[in-house]
């Protein structure tokens, strides 16, 4: 006697893998064990950024309390509407993309470096970090008289006479690059070394046999399989340099159009002690770092259960 086979049912979402209980599960935890710092940060950043969007909306200056008055969106006009905000911007914007750029290179080299050698591998991580070991100001405060006018050895070196670095804008933004390169490179390349040690070696030496050459396996292998890492790396290299302030603030001031966006902010609400408008850059530099985190995020579109070969 036959029997008519009832059809399977049918799948929803039949391209989207499921997800096992195991991946369920840690999500659970990453979720309970990130909870209490989401909550701290949330009680100490909460405030202060809810705050600073009030006062933006006031023209209200600290030499003046009883003249404080709702402006609404005045303030923000002002500032967008000032050449100053575009060439701070600007300056931030240069400084941003050059050292980053620049530290992503140096800190692939560095990460090669610290994997591939096997004798003092422990004392040549040590020396790389010094750099970033040294506090900010004091880096500056190093860079400062390096290249000084009239102390600074640079000069001596490079048989310049009386060349004022920090005299010209871009002279001066050379040397702020100088000294963010030289200091958080090496933040860039541990983090590119813990994506690297991740990239299966029994791919490499498959495509070795296969006979591809070095470029190709860095640009088919190894960066494909580092995807997760570097953005971790840009993006907090970025979020950190677009809000650079010690160097700018040490080396030059603001002088010679040198100003960045969060040394505008400084000075309105320390210098000038203008909350209101000062409370309106901060927000729009908020804003912009907001910006930034989701066009990365949007542009490499990581999945690290992908990247980890989870299903």
């Amino acid at each position: 006697m036959t029997t008519i086979e009832k059809p399977p049912p049918i799948q929803k979402n039949p391209g989207k893998p499921a997800v096992s209980e195991r991946i369920r599960g840690e999500r659970r935890l990453g979720l309970y064990l990130t909870l209490p710092s989401y909550l701290v940060m949330l009680l100490v950043t909460a405030y202060p950024l809810g705050y600073a969007l009030v006062l933006s909306l006031y023209n209200f200056r600290l030499t003046d309390p009883g003249g404080r008055t709702f402006v609404g969106l005045s303030n923000f006009g002002v500032i967008l509407t000032d050449p100053v905000w575009w060439n701070d911007f600007v300056t931030t914007l240069a400084i941003t993309v050059v050292t980053v750029a620049i530290e992503l290179v140096l800190g692939f080299w560095f990460a090669f470096v610290m994997l591939r050698i096997i004798r003092g591998r422990g004392p040549l991580r040590t020396a790389i970090l010094i750099p970033y070991g040294i506090v900010t100001v004091v880096s500056a405060f190093i860079w400062r008289y390096a290249f000084a006018i009239d102390s600074g050895f640079v000069n001596q070196w490079l048989n310049l006479t009386d060349f004022d670095w920090f005299g010209g804008r871009w002279s001066a933004i050379f040397v702020i690059c100088l000294s963010e390169i030289w200091k958080t490179t090496p933040f860039i390349s541990l983090l590119l070394l813990a994506g690297l040690v991740q990239v299966p070696e029994d791919m490499q030496e498959a495509a070795k046999v296969d006979g591809a050459t070095a470029w190709q396996r860095l640009w088919k292998i190894t960066l494909p399989n580092m995807k997760a890492a570097i953005m971790v790396a840009l993006l907090f290299r970025t979020l950190d340099a677009w809000r650079i302030f010690d160097n700018p603030y040490v080396m030059t001031a603001g002088a010679n159009n040198t100003e960045t966006i969060s040394f505008l902010a400084y000075r309105q609400n320390v210098t000038l002690v203008n909350l209101g408008m000062g409370s309106a850059v901060s927000v729009l530099l908020f804003l912009t770092v907001v910006a930034i985190a989701w066009i990365f995020i949007k542009v490499f579109k990581t999945d690290l259960s992908q990247v980890r070969g989870d299903q």
